[in-house]
């Protein structure tokens, strides 16, 4: 592990450590890395330092960028590649913030997050997990539809982003982010991790996060052997947390297996409806064609044809 430091203000003893490390653990995406650290300079709050963890980069461009790159506020960390979870705890493990930021080289923050997130975690002690909404750019464009947090919904799916604030001090308690959920999540982890101590959870209600989309992405990815993988290590993790909610989780079940019920019961009333639906126009053609045969010959010639067969 080789540390290297591009601000060589921030030897300096004399200095307090900072309040917000933002941690950017990079590997081979160097093009986007100015993207992040620049919206990260840009902060209205700025006492903050910048640990960006080099995760065993192979890509020649992003390993010469990392060689020598110089920008205010800015560490370098060069590790064996090891994954995000060991990433981002190295890069923690160096840090002197109180509060922490994990942000993913290709990402970006606006300018005010720090400033309100921070404002929030000085001011309530009870806080651990403090995020935003957030918004796509890249591959694709929009708003990211997050459900609102809630207890113990979250048992069930992860709502929070890699990209939330929380304290140092919680981060050294759970043991930092758990490198055996090896199939990704390991956000996801970690965020029960902190929910288990106790610590409360806020989302600001204003867009301040932006998750870049690329044609292809981790999260994309897993499929479904690897999901249920993750969510076993989960169980296996945070096994007291699941088993203490195990009746508000059933319920949850219950309540998506009455929802699956009635949608296939919707389904299934559709298909009906459609059948009829093509009886219909079945009819509906047949009248059709009887009515310009009526048309064509007269009412009444055709009642003699039809009395003719009837005859025979």
């Amino acid at each position: 592990m080789v540390l290297l430091e591009s601000d060589t203000s921030l030897l300096d003893p004399m200095l307090l450590p900072p309040t917000v490390s933002v941690i950017v653990p990079c590997y081979n995406h160097g093009q986007f890395l100015d993207e992040a650290v620049n919206s990260v300079l840009a902060q209205t709050f700025q006492d903050v330092e910048i640990i960006i963890v080099n995760d065993g980069s192979t890509e020649p461009a992003t390993l010469e960028l990392l060689t020598h790159y110089c920008r205010p506020k800015t560490k370098i960390l060069h590790t064996a590649n090891q994954g995000l979870a060991a990433a981002r705890n190295a890069g923690i493990a160096e840090a002197g913030g109180k509060y922490i930021l994990p942000l993913d080289a290709d990402d970006r923050i606006a300018p005010t997050y720090l400033e309100k997130v921070v404002r929030l975690l000085d001011n309530d002690g009870t806080l651990g997990i403090v995020y935003c909404e957030a918004e796509f750019f890249g591959a694709e464009a929009g708003r990211w539809d997050i459900p609102d947090y809630s207890f113990p919904a979250i048992l069930m799916g992860n709502v929070i982003f890699c990209s939330a604030l929380f304290r140092r001090e919680d981060w050294k308690t759970v043991g930092g982010y758990n490198p055996n959920m090896i199939h990704g999540w390991e956000d996801y982890d970690f965020w029960l991790s902190l929910i288990e101590l106790g610590r409360g959870v806020f989302r600001i209600p204003e867009v301040l996060f932006y998750y870049r989309r690329a044609a292809r992405s981790m999260s994309k990815e897993i499929d479904a052997g690897r999901a249920l993988y993750s969510y076993v290590q989960l169980f296996k993790n945070h096994t007291k947390l699941y088993s203490d909610n195990i009746e508000a989780l059933f319920a949850e079940l219950l309540k998506l297996q009455d929802t699956t019920w009635r949608l296939e019961d919707s389904e299934r009333r559709r298909r009906e409806a459609e059948d009829e639906l093509v009886k219909a126009q079945q009819k509906l053609f047949h009248a059709e064609r009887v009515f310009k045969i009526m048309d064509r010959v007269g009412y009444w010639k055709v009642r003699e044809l039809w009395q003719k067969v009837r005859g025979h």
